[in-house]
């Protein structure tokens, strides 16, 4: 035990093994590629999307500035390099329960309601991925809505 310890300890400090890479099979990197996905599906990703995609990760999965950043760059790269969104869903069904799977979606519309308008890519793309999680369709309406409500956007 205190053998693994001390490589564990020796990988670090000669940085052979950075402590806090993201794995590929780490929920939290699909998760953050959707909600990548989102902030930048129709077309570009602006500031306000940019600064509440930082915020909705940071607070989301309780990671400090430098973490969010890391996490967020290398699901860009991954969401870039994405076919589709089945590898991400599929990853997150396998990690998540029900009410996680329905907090990813409700994430979404955060990032999606972030500039103040909702476009009928957002809307799609919020349909696929709820339905490839398992989100109910009166469950993303409603978390919708909420989110619309809460940041006093659009045609509720």
């Amino acid at each position: 035990m205190f053998e693994s310890f001390r490589n564990f300890v020796a990988e670090i400090v000669e940085g052979d093994k950075h402590p806090n890479q993201f794995a590929d099979n780490d929920y939290r990197l699909a998760a953050v590629a959707l909600l990548v996905h989102a902030a930048a599906v129709d077309g570009e990703m602006s500031q306000q999307e940019r600064a509440k995609l930082h915020s909705v990760v940071k607070r989301g999965f309780s990671l400090d500035d430098r973490l969010v950043d890391e996490l967020i760059e290398k699901a860009t790269l991954a969401e870039n390099e994405a076919v589709d969104l089945y590898h991400f869903t599929s990853l997150l069904n396998r990690s998540l329960d029900e009410p996680g799977r329905a907090r990813v979606i409700e994430m979404m519309w955060e990032i999606v309601f972030a500039d103040g308008q909702r476009d009928e890519l957002e809307d799609n793309l919020l349909w696929r991925a709820a339905d490839l999680l398992g989100v109910s369709q009166r469950e993303r309406i409603e978390l919708r809505r909420r989110i619309e409500k809460e940041t006093g956007n659009g045609d509720a």
